[in-house]
């Protein structure tokens, strides 16, 4: 599978280190129950087809939005996560 990272192009993904759903809100940590921190940190969906996911490439330091197939393996589209909104509060 090739990544296509904005600043250094397209990249083996072998350079790149998945960190997992990119569409996940953390809870407010002051005023979180346990229960939703436990939801938070150990309850996760196995999506089938396209999702959002994050992935870091050490090459150039940057977080990446990813939107991939997860039964096709097929990337639709790769943003840098700073300019995403996906799933993320505005």
């Amino acid at each position: 599978m090739r990544i296509a990272c904005p600043h250094c192009g397209l990249r083996d993904v072998q350079e790149f280190i998945y960190h997992g759903d990119a569409t996940l809100q953390r809870p407010d940590g002051l005023t979180a129950t346990e229960a939703a921190m436990f939801e938070y940190v150990y309850v996760r969906d196995n999506p089938r087809g396209p999702h959002e996911e994050l992935w870091y490439h050490g090459s150039c330091r940057t977080w990446l939005i990813v939107r991939r197939d997860t039964v096709t393996h097929a990337i639709e589209s790769v943003m840098l996560a700073k300019n995403a909104k996906v799933g993320r509060a505005a």
